[in-house]
C-alpha cells in the first residue's frame, strides 16, 4: 500500500481484496481506494462523476472503491496501529439538520483477510465510530452520508478469518477509531489548514499510548543520516517487505515485524522531492532514481 494526497482527494494504491459500503460498493478485487471532497453548499456536484473525474486524472484503472466528504482532505487523520492502517474525515453539524454532516472510514490491512473478516470489520469500525460519538456527547451514531470501507493486502494469504472486537484485526481497528474520530472531528470544527493529513502511530514505549506525529518536532532527527529529508518519514510503502531496503526483526510480543531503520530510499532529498512532484511514482521507480543518484 502506498498512499497520497492532492487538493482534494486521498488516493491509496495498491492490490486490495476489499469491501465497500459507498458508491457502488459491495466486495471485489480493486488496485485503488479513492476518498473525495466534494464543496460544501448547495450546488454540489454529481459525487459519482466526480469521483470518476478525479479517478481519470490519475490515470488510475475504473476498477475502483471510492468514498465522497465534504470535509477537506487536509484534516483527515491517518492512524497507524501495527498492520492497521486507519483514515478518518469526519464533520459533523451542531446545528439542526443535528445529523448533518459525514463520516467516512477507510481500513486498510497489511496482512491478508477473508471475505467474511472484511465484513465484520466494517461491523467493528462502525460500532467504534458509534461509541466515538457517544462519549463525545453526540447523540447519534453516525450520518445519513456515512461509508466505510475496508481492504486487505495479500489476497489469498489469508491471515485473519475473522474480525470481531476481540480479534487482532478488531481490536486494532476499534482502537484507531475510538481515538480517531474526536481527532478528526476536532480538526475539522477547528478549521484546520495543514498541508497534509494529521498523521498518528501507536506506540508502546513506556506505555501503550498514540502519538501525533510532526516532522518540525521530531526529537529522534536525525535518524538516519544528516540533512535526510523527513518529508515522508512515515513511508507510504510501508510494509514494503523489500530485503534489499529493510529486514524483519522481533518484536516486543516477540513476533516478527517489518523494520525499515536502515531504509535510506524515501530520506534521500532527491528521491523525496521526485515523489512529491510525482506521487504516483512506483517504490520501483524510486529505487532507479536512488540508484542513478549513487553511482
Amino acid at each position: 500500500m502506498r498512499y497520497y494526497t492532492d487538493t482534494s482527494s486521498l488516493f491509496i494504491r495498491g492490490g486490495f481484496r476489499a469491501a465497500s459500503t459507498g458508491l457502488a460498493g459491495g466486495i471485489r478485487s480493486v488496485p485503488a481506494l479513492v476518498s473525495h471532497s466534494l464543496p460544501a453548499g448547495e450546488g454540489q456536484p454529481d459525487p459519482g462523476r466526480a469521483l470518476e473525474t478525479v479517478v481519470a486524472a490519475q490515470g488510475l484503472e475504473h476498477s475502483y472503491f471510492g468514498l465522497t466528504t465534504t470535509v477537506p482532505v487536509h484534516q483527515a487523520c491517518v492512524l497507524q496501529h501495527d498492520f492497521i492502517t486507519v483514515f478518518i474525515a469526519a464533520g459533523i453539524r451542531r446545528e439542526p439538520p443535528a445529523t448533518g454532516g459525514s463520516i467516512t472510514i477507510i481500513v486498510v490491512s497489511s496482512q491478508g483477510m477473508d471475505d467474511a473478516a472484511l465484513l465484520e470489520a466494517i461491523m467493528v469500525a462502525s460500532e467504534a465510530k458509534a461509541e466515538a460519538l457517544q462519549a463525545m456527547d453526540l447523540p447519534l451514531s453516525g450520518t445519513p452520508a456515512d461509508a466505510v470501507i475496508v481492504a486487505c493486502e495479500n489476497e489469498g494469504a489469508a491471515v485473519h478469518v475473522s474480525a470481531g472486537r476481540s480479534t487482532e484485526a478488531g481490536m486494532r481497528i476499534r482502537n484507531a477509531v475510538l481515538y480517531g474520530i474526536p481527532q478528526a472531528i476536532g480538526r475539522h470544527d477547528a478549521g484546520v489548514q495543514d498541508d497534509r493529513p494529521a498523521f498518528f502511530v501507536f506506540s508502546r514505549i513506556r506505555e501503550d499510548h498514540w502519538i501525533h506525529w510532526t516532522k518540525d518536532k521530531c526529537p529522534y532527527y536525525p535518524c538516519h543520516f544528516a540533512g535526510q529529508s523527513c518529508e515522508y518519514c512515515y513511508c507510504p510503502f510501508y510494509h514494503c517487505h523489500d530485503e534489499t531496503l529493510g529486514q524483519w526483526a522481533a518484536g516486543s510480543n516477540g513476533k516478527k515485524v517489518w523494520n525499515c531503520a536502515t531504509c535510506r530510499l524515501l530520506h534521500e532529498p532527491e528521491v523525496a522531492a521526485y515523489l512529491k512532484a510525482y506521487p504516483g511514482a512506483s517504490r520501483q521507480e524510486l529505487m532507479r532514481l536512488a540508484g542513478r543518484k549513487n553511482q
